[in-house]
């Protein structure tokens, strides 16, 4: 479900009087399938009465509270990922979310920079999630072999840091040669050269619908079910996969609420940090942005952790900001 209209400024005033700011009301478009982190309450998402739920719905509603801000989201859901972080560059959207993690690649279309991340709000490593009978087996990225299946949503930072980690990818994307990557118009072989490369942000054309990955050697398979990533969570269960690459927040919770079937591996020592997209130009709404996000966060001290334990704590940091002005 997507709609045009990008915000604008509108007559109206909030916090001191000496203070006031116009309202602005904008379009922000969310990936609606990272629970918990950003999705939306059911599956149909052209039901206008849909809710975005999440850590960063919370935070974005805390956000519209505090006094002199003056923005009011309207929350838009995007099913697809790609590309999603460029959508404030069109009319449609003034803003993207749904824990996109902010690369300069991310930045750019065609070369050019079109879009400009806030401050991350929330940070990310990438795990496994593995049958808790295989915990021992797959402990680090480094024990996957030939004869195991990786699951992994395509275009996200958690396929791309996977290829680097088991070496089908270099920090570039640079496939490894001989690597066979499966694409619906058929099966494409690298041969080193940086003409086959698959990103976070922006992989070889032929690669862009790709279902699989099959490289060379002692190294796992990596398949591709969708951009849901509750389809995955099955998978392991039933054997269609072995472990399923993504970051710890989403994993971490759903081997809490497996019963004990699953565990979490590998967790990666590199942490990433997500933000929201806006428009380049948009100066004066990242600027605005930020300084909300960076109070509601206590400058990055308050994540997801703290969320977890406590989903009203955005708002009673937006309630301290309302009682100091």
């Amino acid at each position: 479900m997507l709609v045009a209209a990008a915000g604008a400024w509108e007559t109206g005033c909030s916090g001191d009087p000496s203070e006031r700011r116009a309202e602005r009301v904008l379009t922000y478009g969310f990936f609606a399938h990272f629970e918990p982190v950003s999705y939306g309450s059911h599956a149909d998402l052209t039901d206008p009465d849909l809710v975005h739920l999440g850590y960063e719905a919370d935070l974005l509603t805390a956000l519209e509270s505090m006094a002199d801000t003056g923005l009011h989201f309207r929350r838009v859901p995007i099913a697809e990922w790609p590309d999603i972080w460029l959508a404030p560059a069109s009319e449609q959207f003034d803003l993207t979310g749904g824990g996109i993690t902010i690369l300069d690649s991310r930045t750019r279309d065609e070369g050019r920079p079109v879009v400009a991340f806030t401050d991350g709000h929330i940070g990310f490593r990438q795990t496994l999630l593995v049958r808790a009978a295989d915990a021992s087996r797959i402990h680090t990225h480094d024990d996957l072999g030939a004869h195991d299946v990786v699951g992994a949503v395509a275009g996200t930072t958690g396929e791309a840091r996977l290829l680097q980690l088991i070496g089908i990818a270099d920090k570039h994307g640079v496939l490894l040669a001989g690597t066979q990557v499966e694409t619906p118009q058929g099966t494409v072989t690298a041969d080193g050269s940086d003409v086959f490369r698959i990103t976070a942000a922006d992989p070889s054309a032929e690669f862009e619908q790709r279902t699989g990955i099959v490289p060379p050697g002692d190294l796992p398979r990596i398949v591709h079910l969708g951009e849901d990533e509750e389809l995955y969570l099955d998978a392991p269960a039933d054997g269609r996969i072995d472990a399923f690459a993504r970051g710890e927040i989403g994993n971490t919770d759903a081997a809490r609420d497996s019963g004990g079937a699953f565990a979490v591996t590998a967790f990666d020592p590199q942490v990433e940090r997500a933000g929201f997209a806006v428009a380049v130009e948009d100066t004066e709404l990242l600027e605005l942005l930020n300084e909300r996000i960076n109070w509601l966060t206590n400058g990055g001290r308050i994540g997801y952790a703290e969320w977890s334990a406590n989903p009203d704590v955005f708002s009673l940091r937006a309630q301290r900001w309302n009682a100091g002005r």
